[in-house]
């Protein structure tokens, strides 16, 4: 129990240390949300007016607990006759835009979420499934092909991949739709038809993490002394191989739950070529039009999301590795070791 409290401690910490860095920069910048709101002409008293009803004439630090306290409580704007108010949680207010931050959010959170969903699906299972064939057959053709296709797709920009996905499958073969979004509840069949370009180029881009660690790790557990006793055992190839993949659990759980936290926080790149009104289009949209409010409060939700699944993966590693459950994490394996799951 102690050591979970200290990890949800940590987390806690790291995600006030985001919080407290964006706050800094975003409010210490040359940048004056209340000008957009005060209108033209704006005199010295309107715009100090609009600052104080937007909350933006206090310090930053000061903003910054107010912020965290309307997650809690809520909070209101202005005062007198005027007043606007936010109940809890409440991330802030668009003053651009007219809705509440959260509200936002709730509105694009179910686009980047099916995004999430199926591309961390695709690119878990074609980068193990690739990575497991290219240990295999070590040094083969399709060992190569592998290990080629992952440095191409680990070093192509994103837009250049997804670009060329709209132009070859959409707009030339017109195979599939070019973009847009499809609610799942009003047509499930259209919602995963107008995602498959999407979750394919998130795929192919972040897929060649996982086929390029399964590869090197997969390599290096069928060389240890307990695949090479399991051999002189008469177990089969493919029974080592599923041992060799279980004990690749922890890293690979950890590696889906970064991919699923920093998803979930929107891709702005992606969202953009698809069209997909997600987290990432409306973080790029208010800061190319320099709503605080929304940027904070996307930044927010995409680190807390980040943050929680990385709790979540720490938190179920002793219930993949039973050592970690036993010792408290404190005892590593020598490399001569067996695995945890040998046979």
């Amino acid at each position: 129990m102690k050591p979970a409290l200290l990890r949800v401690g940590r987390s806690l910490g790291v995600l006030l240390v985001v919080l407290t860095l964006t706050y800094a920069i975003f409010y210490l910048a040359p940048i004056d949300p209340a000008l957009a709101m005060c209108g033209k002409p704006c005199s010295p008293e309107d715009l100090e007016a609009a600052r104080g009803f937007m909350g933006f004439d206090k310090p930053w630090f000061v903003q910054l607990g107010s912020f965290l306290s309307a997650i809690v409580l809520g909070c209101t704007y202005g005062s007198g006759d005027v007043v606007l108010a936010c109940a809890a949680p409440c991330l802030g207010y668009s003053f651009q835009l007219h809705q509440g931050v959260t509200t936002l959010i709730g509105q694009r959170f179910p686009v980047s979420f099916s995004v999430a969903l199926g591309a961390v699906a695709l690119q878990s299972l074609l980068g193990i499934a690739s990575g497991a064939i290219a240990a295999r057959r070590q040094g083969g053709l399709l060992d190569r092909i592998v290990t080629g296709v992952s440095v191409i797709a680990a070093s192509a920009p994103a837009f250049v991949v997804g670009l060329l996905a709209v132009v070859v499958f959409a707009l030339k073969l017109g195979w599939l739709p070019s973009g847009g979004y499809v609610p799942f509840l009003e047509n499930p069949a259209q919602w995963a038809w107008h995602l498959v370009l999407p979750w394919a180029t998130l795929a192919f881009l972040n897929g060649a993490i996982y086929a390029r660690l399964v590869r090197s790790s997969m390599i290096e557990q069928l060389g240890l002394d307990y695949a090479r006793t399991a051999r002189a055992a008469g177990l089969t190839e493919r029974t080592i191989d599923r041992y060799a993949l279980r004990n690749l659990a922890l890293p690979l759980v950890t590696l889906v739950a970064l991919d699923i936290g920093a998803l979930l926080g929107g891709t702005v790149i992606t969202e953009r070529i698809f069209g997909l009104a997600g987290l990432g289009a409306l973080l790029l949209d208010a800061t190319s039009t320099a709503d605080l409010p929304v940027i904070v409060g996307t930044t927010f939700i995409g680190s807390l999301l980040i943050v929680l699944a990385n709790l979540a993966a720490d938190l179920s590693r002793p219930l993949l590795d039973r050592r970690l459950a036993a010792g408290g994490g404190r005892r590593a394996r020598t490399a001569d070791e067996p695995a945890p799951d040998t046979p």
